[in-house]
């Protein structure tokens, strides 16, 4: 089998296994252990919020005097929101593109940074970071980034996060804070006044989030050019928890992702979050990343990057693992496919953009 086949098979092996984040990710993490034979292997298993098991892994081959690079990816997913076709299907079509949920976010990815790190020459030192969650509280990464021996152990200099950036090297991206503001009322009939609907005290706390909403658009202080788009994420979500419309709501919630690069100050947005649901006599609940990762151009793991790919260094406004394992080691996000599929409908990624990676993973190992 070649090494383009063998990533293919292990890629669509990995989409076939439905590993969203609310599921347990063991079966995902038992294939891809059966990959690393002759790998050091330690297995950090852990509960998430919802009492669902969870296993995160870290391989190491090679010498343990510390220096080499790690290679990191992620083995959860977002739900199959919107898909019209079987999300787990693993197809790959006449063009030669996986299909499926996960594809590019990031189950192709895991399976290039694999396939390059088992078909190094032994004396060469890698070490594998294969994390969960990271679609939703990134419990994995910080798992790893707090607990893993056998990271400390191995000392990486640095880490590439093998999202799908079409193999440019991201030097920085956005960290996040995420809002979750509650309103109670009282359950009973609509029809009756025995009832207190959530929405209502919901409401103005609402029209604030809008006007805050709208500065992050228009007020330069808050934007920072380096990245695109200039103005910060602040995504709503708004639900009843499957009240029905003839029921008064008794608990409505709003979750806000607010995203920053690392020259913005998120103190001013927090602080207006904080008074808008003290003012609204809401309950908020606040989760934030340790800090925005960004490398500067001249930094070596990025110029590396730069030499092995021939691309320009960029930022991006999403964001990954590198948060929390930048605690480990600097962080350069580079992989194959393209952040514009993710989290949609028709994920895909070429079979052949893997191929490609899997000599340039092994090269930015061997090199560096």
């Amino acid at each position: 089998m070649t090494e383009a086949d063998a990533v293919a098979v292990l890629a669509r092996d990995l989409v076939r296994i439905d590993s969203r984040s609310s599921l347990s990710n063991l079966p995902v993490a038992e294939r891809l252990e059966a990959e690393l034979r002759g790998f050091e292997i330690e297995r950090l298993d852990y509960a998430d919020a919802a009492g669902v098991a969870k296993r995160v892994l870290v391989a190491h081959r090679g010498p343990l005097s510390g220096g080499g690079l790690a290679l990191s990816g992620h083995m959860d997913t977002v739900p199959e929101t919107g898909w019209t076709e079987d999300p787990w299907s693993g197809r790959v079509d006449e063009a030669g593109i996986l299909h499926g949920l996960g594809a590019a976010d990031m189950k192709g990815p895991v399976a290039a940074i694999v396939v390059a790190a088992r078909g190094l020459p032994a004396g060469i030192p890698v070490t594998l970071l294969l994390t969960t969650d990271e679609e939703t509280t990134k419990q994995g990464a910080r798992l790893v980034a707090q607990r893993s021996e056998l990271a400390r152990r191995a000392v990486p200099r640095g880490i590439v996060v093998a999202e799908p950036t079409s193999l440019i090297p991201v030097r920085g991206h956005r960290a996040n804070v995420m809002f979750t503001a509650t309103a109670t009322g009282i359950q009973a009939h609509s029809s009756g006044a025995r009832g207190v609907n959530a929405n209502w005290a919901l409401i103005p706390f609402l029209a604030e989030m809008r006007e805050v909403f709208a500065r992050l658009r228009s007020d330069p202080a808050l934007q920072d050019p380096a990245y695109d788009p200039p103005f910060s994420d602040f995504n709503l979500l708004i639900d009843n928890h499957g009240t029905a419309v003839n029921v008064t709501v008794p608990r409505a919630t709003a979750r806000i992702k607010f995203r920053y690069s690392r020259s913005i100050d998120p103190a001013p947005v927090v602080a207006a979050v904080r008074a808008a649901a003290e003012r609204a006599g809401l309950a908020l609940e606040m989760q934030a990343d340790p800090g925005a990762p960004e490398l500067p151009e001249e930094h070596p793991l990025v110029a590396l990057a730069v030499r092995e790919t021939g691309q320009a260094p960029r930022t991006a406004a999403y964001g990954t693992d590198a948060t929390e394992l930048q605690a480990l080691a600097p962080c350069v996000v580079l992989g194959p496919g393209t952040i514009a599929v993710a989290h949609s409908p028709g994920e895909h990624v070429p079979l052949a953009e893997l191929a490609r990676a899997v000599p340039l993973f092994r090269r930015l190992v061997s090199t560096g």
